[in-house]
């Protein structure tokens, strides 16, 4: 389900497409700048990610990290995912002007400040306000399809990720089978969240295409309406949490 207010549903927001073409960027990406993130050495009183990890809930935290994709900007307030080389972080409504969200495009290095909260699962860093730096980064992709249903898998929270090998499984639309579902709920229409449920080894997980990181004009939107029940595919996006995994997808295609 989505975090936000009955309003908030109302708003048109500033998104950012995807496409099939944005993984393959990427992975170029990723390997052009693996060598510079090996050297990436953390400003003073700025924590690593294994600090941030230990660190308690609703303290402040100071993090560098390198801007992924951008989810969403609405009255001056952004959400992005960012990491670095050992780890991954969500920033939930960062304070950002306009001009500075343009400035937030992949790789860019940025120095937040908030403070470490929980949300249904969904470690994040809320009320934060950040600063542009020297800096590029782009992570590789992870497989992580052998993690699913083991406890490893969420130390891995808000990583750039890969499924592979995933079988579309059935979804309830008031009583009759759907590859996929407007909402959580079917409640919804053209242009909202989609729901599918892809199984691995006998277990069925919940997948989302979030439209406000990718919306109904993306590749990735009409790859998920396109699926049949039984398709098996491969796919990519960041490993979100919502009361257990609930990846939002942002390529998805035929399984090699």
């Amino acid at each position: 389900m989505k975090k936000i207010t009955a309003l908030l549903l109302t708003m048109s927001l500033t998104m950012v497409p995807c496409s099939l073409a944005m993984a393959e960027d990427a992975e170029t990406e990723a390997v052009e700048t693996e060598a510079a993130a090996e050297d990436d050495v953390k400003s003073e009183g700025v924590m690593t990610h294994e600090e941030y990890v230990a660190a308690e809930l609703d303290s402040e935290v100071v993090i560098e990290a390198y801007v992924q994709a951008k989810q969403s900007w609405w009255e001056d307030q952004a959400t992005v995912y960012a990491q670095d080389k050992d780890g991954a972080y969500f920033l939930y409504n960062m304070a950002c002007s306009e001009e500075d969200y343009e400035k937030l495009v992949p790789g860019t290095k940025i120095k937040v400040t908030g403070f470490k909260q929980e949300w249904s699962g969904e470690v994040e860093i809320a009320d934060a306000t950040f600063e542009i730096e020297e800096g590029e980064y782009i992570a590789p992709v992870l497989d992580v399809t052998d993690l699913l249903g083991t406890d490893e898998l969420i130390e891995h929270q808000n990583e750039f990720v890969s499924f592979k090998g995933m079988t579309v499984e059935a979804s309830d639309n008031d009583g009759e089978e759907a590859p996929f579902l407007y909402n959580w709920d079917g409640s919804g229409q053209d242009g909202d969240d989609l729901y599918f449920n892809v199984s691995l080894n006998g277990e069925t997980y919940t997948f989302t295409v979030e439209s406000y990181l990718c919306d109904n004009t993306t590749d990735v939107y009409a790859a998920v309406k396109n699926l049949a029940i039984g398709d098996v595919i491969d796919m990519e996006g960041f490993l979100y949490w919502y009361e257990g995994v609930n990846p939002h997808i942002t390529a998805v295609t035929a399984a090699e």
